[in-house]
């Protein structure tokens, strides 16, 4: 059965005047593959992470973009074996490209086009036994650190992206994953249970 868990709660932050943020990266373990989300670019964070779950660099399968931001992005090389995907393409490090058709190879987690953030934004939806279908929503959602994270619908479809490039797909977006989900892993702050 598929296996959801947070390596990195994302964070996006403020300290005297600079700006910190990495991602939530999160890692799926399906049919003997790991595979995660967006390393972002906190990379002792990812390293003490994966040392936690006993994974090496080169025991990752695939590594999924939900966009090329570079908080959530600029980790993807240091997984040399791993093959990346992102919204409709795979590509390896030999310089190979191919399509994924909406799914994860050799697996049933499903890769959904979520654009507004990112005109080529994705998120990732598993099935789960414990916690039913779970959607790894990058940045449809997220907050600042000081940000208060209200997760009732209307508050969801209304919390403004200062970085949005297109609204109406943002807000049908975040319609849709909230129609799926019973939770949902934002790309920064904490993971929600969605209210039905």
């Amino acid at each position: 059965m598929t296996k959801v868990k947070i390596l990195i709660e994302g964070y996006a932050r403020e300290i005297n005047g600079e700006e910190f943020a990495s991602s939530t990266a999160t890692l799926i373990q399906d049919v003997n593959l790991n595979i995660i989300i967006d390393p972002g670019m906190d990379r002792k964070l990812l390293l003490s992470a994966l040392s936690k779950e006993n994974l090496s660099l080169v025991q990752i399968d695939y590594v999924i973009l939900t966009h090329t931001h570079l908080d959530h992005s600029l980790l993807v090389g240091i997984f040399e074996n791993a093959v990346i995907l992102d919204n409709s393409n795979t590509y390896s490090f030999d310089g190979k490209i191919g399509e994924h058709k909406g799914k994860i190879p050799n697996t049933e987690i499903q890769i959904i086009k979520t654009p507004g953030h990112d005109q080529f934004h994705c998120s990732v939806l598993a099935d789960t036994k414990d916690l039913g279908k779970v959607i790894i929503a990058g940045d449809v959602f997220w907050w600042m650190d000081n940000e208060e994270q209200k997760t009732d619908k209307q508050s969801l479809i209304e919390h403004k992206d200062p970085y949005a490039k297109d609204e109406k797909a943002l807000r049908e977006s975040r319609d849709r994953i909230l129609e799926i989900a019973d939770y949902v892993i934002p790309g920064h702050g904490k993971m929600f249970k969605v209210k039905k």
